[in-house]
């Protein structure tokens, strides 16, 4: 006869059995929890954003940097003008020759051509500028440039390779790319043939369509020479008493020998409009020192001279005067960064008659928030050519512009670069 208890021990030595066999491996099923949990953790958390990309030149040990080649050419094109004319390297349009000697101290130039992305063609065209009749000799220009491609093209075969597409030139005079002094002819004239695919840098911009900008071109600020900014006490501490100043050619009749109106009459209008009022500061005469005046107004007024651009909107900004520009369809240079409606002031040609009123309403509303964006140290850097380069100065936006422009052509031309 079967005992009727043996079914219940064998269950309970099982479960015995069984519970002995899961302390066994306790310890190893923790571990599998955890190392699943902490899995599934990790899937489901997003990845840290990556840090903001800087603007690819700065990074020169990147394959995206846009390395520069300086050509060396003979001394007749730049080192024996220099020579000759120290004012060369000091005036006005003397962008040509500080962009010269901050590229050459630039750390990621291309030391190899076969290894750079742009090419930059070092020739002065602006430093013969003091002549008789006051306007800049410009009468060699094309025939220099002319001469310093065929030098290029000769050379090597970076030229031919892109048609020149990827060389850059500065023409820092009044109508920039067309190389002439006198809007009428620089537009008749056009742009020279060979430089129609290569990059211009010039002072010369206005809004919408314009001859002398059919070409890919950055505008540039008009030199001034760097010490501006130390020779005069900081904007923020400069005791201001003069309201709106202005020094400079201002013709009664301003129809000169060449039979061109000067300025558009605009200077003229100035004179007859407010030069018996004591709140304007109107002089005519020259005068050396007229930066200290500059650096006692609040406003500086820039009206447009045979072109639409002057020094006066870089010396404005280095002294912390408000420019007062009276220049239609200007295009200002690097407007990310100095964002010129914030700093500066722009009044038609036609609404001149209206200075005084202009200028009241903005003393009696937001004079202080102008002059706290105008007196930020980085704008006035932006538009100062320092040899050596510094970041942030006139030469690195410079660069800046040019590698937006050749990350835009990339993206345009398949193939090699504007090939």
């Amino acid at each position: 006869m079967r005992d009727p208890k043996l079914p219940k021990q064998r269950r309970a030595s099982h479960a015995h059995h069984l519970a002995d066999k899961l302390r066994k491996h306790s310890t190893w099923l923790l571990l599998l929890w955890f190392a699943l949990s902490v899995y599934l953790f990790l899937s489901a958390t997003p990845p840290p954003a990556a840090p903001p990309l800087r603007p690819a030149f700065l990074l020169p040990s990147t394959p995206r940097a846009a390395r520069i080649y300086v050509y060396d050419l003979p001394a007749r094109f730049n080192r024996d003008w220099l020579a000759a004319d120290p004012r060369c390297a000091r005036h006005l349009f003397a962008a040509e020759v500080a962009l010269h000697q901050a590229l050459l101290g630039y750390h990621a130039r291309a030391a190899r051509p076969e290894d750079a992305d742009l090419f930059f063609v070092p020739v002065y065209v602006s430093c013969n500028f003091s002549t008789a009749n006051g306007f800049p000799s410009l009468s060699h220009a094309r025939g220099l440039l002319a001469d310093a491609v065929d030098l290029v093209r000769a050379q090597m075969p970076y030229w031919n390779r892109s048609g020149g597409a990827d060389h850059v030139f500065v023409a820092s005079h009044d109508f920039g790319a067309c190389f002439h002094p006198m809007e009428d002819v620089a537009i008749a004239d056009g742009i020279p043939e060979f430089l129609k695919r290569s990059i211009l840098l010039q002072t010369f911009g206005v809004q919408g369509t314009h001859v002398c900008q059919e070409v890919d071109h950055v505008v540039i600020p008009p030199h001034v020479p760097p010490e501006v900014t130390f020779e005069l006490p900081e904007p923020e501490k400069a005791q201001r008493d003069i309201f709106a100043f202005f020094r400079g050619k201002m013709e009664v009749h301003p129809k000169n020998i060449s039979g061109r109106f000067y300025s558009k009459k605009v200077r003229t209008e100035l004179l007859q409009n407010y030069g018996r009022n004591r709140k304007f500061y109107l002089k005519r005469k020259r005068y050396g020192n007229y930066r200290s005046e500059m650096a006692r107004s609040l406003f500086c007024l820039c009206p447009l001279g045979w072109a639409p651009w002057s020094p006066r909107l870089v010396e404005s900004v280095l002294l912390g005067c408000i420019p007062v520009i009276i220049a239609d369809n200007i295009r200002l240079p690097f407007p990310s960064v100095l964002q010129w409606s914030d700093i500066s002031l722009q009044v038609a040609e036609k609404d001149v008659a209206s200075l005084e009123m202009v200028l009241d309403h903005v003393v009696a509303t937001n004079l202080t928030v102008i002059q706290k964006n105008l007196w930020d140290p980085v704008k006035r850097k932006a538009l100062v050519f320092n040899r050596p380069m510094q970041e942030g100065d006139a030469t690195w936006q410079v660069l800046r512009e040019l590698e937006i422009l050749l990350d835009r052509s990339q993206r345009r031309y398949a193939g090699p670069w504007r090939s």
